[in-house]
């Protein structure tokens, strides 16, 4: 489908990293644009672009019927991020969230497709090396964010085959680029007090997915007649190893370049004990080591996009040193850098 000017596309998670860049983007291409704000919630950049902004939470759904009113696409990005803390903090967002909001906009005689942002946790926490998406689902997960986007996934495969609901899923694997609040500033701390170590070589890949790249592949599955049903895996296509993704952004950033390394058994050996006694403690910050961060470090994230640039005609626009030193000016121009 092809977004007209008496279309309207819904945004969630609009304050966040992917849905803000969404939302830009579709202003800027002329789409009738509305989005999710949870009050309370600051949203100065909406109303600039020429956004409409509407009260609301997922996991609210009384609170829905005026955001999907009149709505032709959704785009849904909203989703509780992180890699620690209980199951059912995640699944009420990640999942229930999800419910409602299917269950809001099916009523609409306007709509017509939904894009679902899910990722590249939902393969089995191993080392891959071109994996596709024929490959299943893990539905053990390693953590309550991959699990539940699992759930989500599943949901919407149930809503697809019992109600023909008009679905893509793009799996983007770590996203990163301006207005990045969650994992990248974290970074930016370690790297300040030289607490940066590699776990084994370094040279494993990462899955890096810049948002700009990402914000493309929405939109081409937005438009793909072909989309429906289908899933995608969407990274930036040159990936880079740990060292050089850490290098890139110390440098940007004007910090020492990290060195050090934790040979990989012994790190797994110590994040299965921190994980052990940060739970029976009742913890609510993650652990320095934990499953979550090996895979992150330590494990070869290369997925394969051969679907997406074959199917939606995806060609990420944006190489990391590019996409990284974007983010990192970001930053800077925001004071951001610790």
């Amino acid at each position: 489908m092809k977004l007209a000017e008496d279309d309207l596309l819904l945004v969630t998670g609009a304050t966040g990293l992917v849905g803000s860049h969404v939302a830009e983007r579709a202003a800027q291409l002329g789409i009738r644009t509305r989005v999710i704000v949870r009050p309370g919630s600051e949203s100065p950049q909406f109303e600039s672009w020429g956004v409409e902004t509407v009260p609301g939470d997922i996991t609210d759904s009384d609170s829905l019927a005026a955001a999907v009113s009149g709505v032709t696409a959704v785009v849904h990005c909203a989703a509780k991020v992180g890699d620690w803390g209980p199951v059912e903090d995640y699944r009420a967002v990640n999942v229930r969230g999800l419910e409602n909001l299917l269950s809001a906009v099916e009523s609409e005689s306007s709509f017509k497709k939904f894009v679902q942002i899910s990722s590249l946790g939902v393969y089995e926490a191993r080392d891959h090396y071109g994996t596709d998406e024929a490959e299943p689902l893990n539905s053990a997960g390693i953590d309550g964010y991959t699990l539940t986007k699992i759930e989500a996934e599943q949901l919407l495969d149930v809503w697809l085959q019992e109600r023909s609901f008009p679905a893509v899923v793009l799996r983007p694997g770590f996203i990163y680029g301006p207005r990045d609040r969650t994992v990248l500033p974290r970074i930016y701390q370690r790297l300040k007090v030289k607490g940066v170590k590699y776990l084994g070589s370094g040279q494993q890949l990462m899955n890096n997915t810049y948002v700009g790249n990402l914000v493309d592949a929405v939109f081409l599955a937005l438009e793909n007649d072909h989309s429906v049903g289908e899933k995608y895996n969407i990274t930036d296509g040159r990936l880079v190893s740990k060292r050089e993704f850490m290098t890139t952004i110390a440098e940007g950033a004007g910090y020492e370049i990290p060195q050090g390394a934790v040979a990989l058994p012994v790190a797994r050996v110590l994040a299965k004990l921190m994980e052990a006694s940060w739970k029976l403690l009742g913890k609510k910050e993650a652990p320095l080591l934990s499953n979550a961060r090996i895979k992150f470090m330590g494990l070869n994230l290369d997925f394969s996009i051969e679907k997406a640039k074959h199917r939606l005609g995806y060609q990420p626009a944006v190489d990391f040193t590019q996409g990284m030193q974007n983010t990192v000016e970001w930053f800077r121009k925001q004071e951001l850098l610790p």
